[in-house]
């Protein structure tokens, strides 16, 4: 039995390949193009373990799906590999339609032509499970209830624009023709190996390093905040017991706006690595011109997955932000080289004899 990961280098992705192997020995196929956010050095720990199975490659490349597909004969492919960064795509929107809309019809198209020649319990096993995010829902007013798996599409950036088309591809593909898949739209997510381009990591970064720490508009956008590891559980639980062809909201039901996500970030560090100027981090906090067409408030409603599938988070925000705060003085390394890009010349020095193999 093995899974194929798509994106499986990159934060959430990453992050799911170790939570995978910390209570299951079934391989991992693990197929990321390694764009900036795709990091190996997340995955250094696996370096020499046969159950991770790591292939460079892309999503559009339906010979290497084929290939992939005809070799391993995954039970489930679990669906991170996704362009994700809001700010990119509002200056740069193609890479975003190519990777989050072809890849996604290049994947599904792939793993249709596998699962119809599947037969027996191989056939009737066979899941294609698809990681989406709460931004295709739009953005709430205050007095608005968080999102169900009923609110309807609404994305406001070219970024929820495309995973929102990403999705209506799987639906189609599961009500066409059969393929068995589930989807999950996630809350924001934080914790270890996260980019720092992303909010929490970039404060934590620009902090220790005496810079400014940006803040957007008034800093009172609302989101929903999910440590990474509840996320990686939640997936784990649909690909067991999810219902074929349903939506499951993920979330970690933490709203809270972003100044005050930057304020709990400055106190634990004044806490756990204070300033050498002996004050506080919040005097670097820094007001700076709101994002086009910013969201105001985004709410997961994560009842479904708890009723049908007996999943909760497991951590508070209080639990989860000190844990990722701890993980960041602990691993300052990691965040310089993904800054500087020596990441790359690691992946370089380490992997590209394996690659060559592959």
């Amino acid at each position: 039995m093995t899974i194929l990961v798509t994106g499986g280098a990159g934060f959430i992705g990453s992050n799911f390949v170790l939570d995978w192997f910390k209570s299951n020995d079934e391989p991992v196929v693990n197929l990321d193009v390694l764009t900036y956010a795709g990091n190996l050095r997340n995955l250094a720990s696996l370096q020499g373990d046969p159950r991770h199975i790591f292939v460079q490659g892309d999503i559009l490349d339906r010979a290497l799906l084929d290939k992939l597909l005809a070799e391993h004969r995954p039970r489930a492919i679990v669906h991170f590999a996704a362009e994700s960064h809001v700010d990119r795509s509002i200056h740069g929107p193609a890479a975003f339609l190519r990777t989050n809309i072809d890849g996604t019809f290049s994947l599904l198209e792939a793993a249709r032509a596998y699962w119809g020649a599947l037969e027996g319990a191989d056939k009737a096993g066979f899941r294609f499970h698809h990681v989406s995010t709460d931004e295709v829902y739009g953005s709430l007013k205050p007095s608005d209830p968080p999102f169900t798996e009923s609110n309807p599409y609404e994305p406001n950036s070219p970024y929820s624009a495309s995973k929102a088309a990403s999705d209506h591809l799987v639906r189609a593909w599961h009500h066409t023709y059969g393929l068995p898949v589930t989807t999950s739209n996630c809350s924001n997510n934080y914790g270890p190996y996260h980019f720092p381009e992303k909010l929490i990591p970039l404060i934590i970064a620009n902090a220790l390093a005496g810079k400014p720490l940006p803040i957007y508009g008034d800093g009172q956008q609302i989101r929903d905040w999910l440590y990474v590891s509840d996320h990686c559980s939640a997936i784990r639980a649909i690909l067991a017991k999810g219902q074929l062809g349903e939506v499951y909201n993920v979330g970690g039901w933490n709203e809270m706006p972003n100044l005050q996500i930057v304020h709990t970030l400055c106190d634990l560090l004044d806490e756990l690595s204070p300033s050498a100027s002996g004050k506080s981090y919040r005097e670097q906090i820094t007001y700076v011109t709101d994002r086009p067409g910013h969201d105001r408030r985004y709410a997961i409603d994560a009842r479904k997955i708890e009723r049908d599938l007996d999943w909760r988070p497991a951590e508070t925000f209080e639990t989860g932000i000190r844990k990722t705060v701890q993980w960041y003085l602990a691993n300052q390394e990691w965040v310089r080289d993904v800054q500087s890009g020596a990441y790359r010349e690691w992946l370089d020095k380490n992997y590209g004899a394996r690659e060559a193999v592959q």
